[in-house]
């Protein structure tokens, strides 16, 4: 049985409320962390999580086996190797480039315009939970081509994915609501895959229906694993992203103005959110064979994990980690969403996010049509900011005053 670390476990209240203030120790004291309750690894330095990542041998994603598979039915993207991952992973992209992108972005400003409408007026929004939220799963079925009138419907089936996908420890209760989410969420799609099948659109549910692999086409239980793939990666980080690149750009008030004054610095200002705050903060890996990380050595069969917050705030990596900074030199905003971004809020190698660009464009475009609207934005009075999760974490909420808008917006 591995050495158990003196310092409070990573599943603890204490690191839940605050693991930032965390990170160095473990980097510089625990760097391999063994959590006993989930017997599994814990890397923070960004070296040894960037390694994880992008050695696809010693390091396997067969962990998703057992923790995306019974609720993605079927496997994923992140599973596959070889012939077949590049051929579904550029199915999966087109959706998300060229043409496609343009109609999306244009989708997205309707979406944002519509959910934020009501609120303007008031000059008071919940930035998570009355925008954010709703307009990620908008967004996720506008990609795939399925109905918005469901998107309640579909945003619950969701939340039970998610939770099952993101959970360290599941009581029986939740593990089953979760099956129960899924299994609904694929009898929901089924007869949607049989109609798009006999007449395809150009949404991504229609390219996936009619896709072919090795000159056969994907089973019914491909295109749902794939259908529901996308909509986890699409909508799981976007409201989390746009409410903590608000709260970054508020708590920054000289920052704020320079963005105001020159949307050109959005997608740093995007970048520098996802290094600092990543809404994905733990990648599992499968270890393969033994391998040896500061000194430690991590058996094969073992389950690692790669702290992804921390190892954004490596000062191996980036200088001065923890101050928040669109102008940091040692990002590169054009690299940083891409395979080769220095950050690793995307993960990294084979296995980078699927919809990176995507996030950009949604994430950019949203904040772009927020930024004018929110004149004199501010935290509203009694807010107190919290932040929840372990696996994805982002605000609980993020309670906004602002200058209301008087004259109807149109995207």
């Amino acid at each position: 049985m591995p050495n158990v670390d003196a310092r409070p476990s990573i599943l603890s209240d204490d690191f839940a409320a605050d693991p930032y203030s965390s990170f160095a120790w473990l980097r510089e004291e625990a760097p391999v962390h063994y959590e006993p309750a989930i017997d599994s690894y814990i890397l923070s330095r960004h070296q040894d999580v960037r390694r994880v990542l992008t050695d696809h041998e010693a390091f396997s994603t067969a962990t998703l086996q057992e923790r995306a598979e019974p609720v993605m039915r079927g496997p994923v993207l992140a599973q596959m190797t070889g012939a077949e991952h590049t051929a579904k992973r550029k199915i999966v992209v087109r959706g998300f480039t060229g043409q496609m992108l343009q109609q999306q972005i244009r989708a997205i400003r309707e979406d944002a315009a519509e959910i934020l409408a009501p609120f303007l007026a008031r000059g008071r929004v919940d930035l998570v939970n009355d925008f954010g939220k709703p307009f990620a799963v908008y967004a996720a079925l506008d990609i795939l081509g399925l109905d918005k009138a469901d998107w309640q419907q579909v945003a619950g089936w969701h939340g039970g994915v998610a939770e099952f996908i993101t959970s360290l420890a599941l009581t029986p209760e939740r593990r089953r609501h979760c099956l129960d989410c899924a299994e609904q969420l694929e009898a929901y799609l089924a007869p949607v895959i049989a109609q798009r099948r006999r007449e395809p659109g150009a949404d991504l549910v229609s390219q996936l229906s009619t896709a072919e692999f090795d000159g056969i086409g994907l089973t019914d239980r491909d295109v749902t694993a794939l259908v529901i793939n996308v909509l986890v990666a699409a909508a799981e980080p976007a409201d989390k992203t746009i409410a903590l690149l608000f709260k970054h750009l508020i708590d920054h008030p000289g920052q704020l103005a320079r963005v105001r004054q020159d949307p050109g610095l959005l997608p740093a200002a995007i970048a520098e959110t996802l290094r600092y705050t990543p809404p994905v903060q733990l990648i599992p890996r499968h270890v393969e064979r033994d391998a040896v990380f500061a000194g430690t050595t991590i058996p094969a069969g073992a389950t690692v994990f790669g702290l992804i917050g921390a190892a954004n705030r490596d000062p191996e990596a980036f200088a001065d980690p923890d101050t928040f900074d669109i102008d940091r030199p040692d990002l590169g905003t054009a690299r940083s969403f891409t395979a080769a971004a220095q950050h690793l809020a995307f993960g990294a190698g084979l296995h980078q996010c699927v919809g990176a660009a995507f996030a950009r464009a949604e994430i950019e475009t949203v904040a772009a049509m927020l930024l004018p609207l929110f004149d004199q934005v501010r935290y509203s009075p009694g807010f107190e900011y919290r932040e929840t999760g372990l696996y994805t974490r982002g605000p609980a909420s993020l309670c906004l005053d602002f200058t209301p808008v008087t004259e109807s917006v149109v995207p």
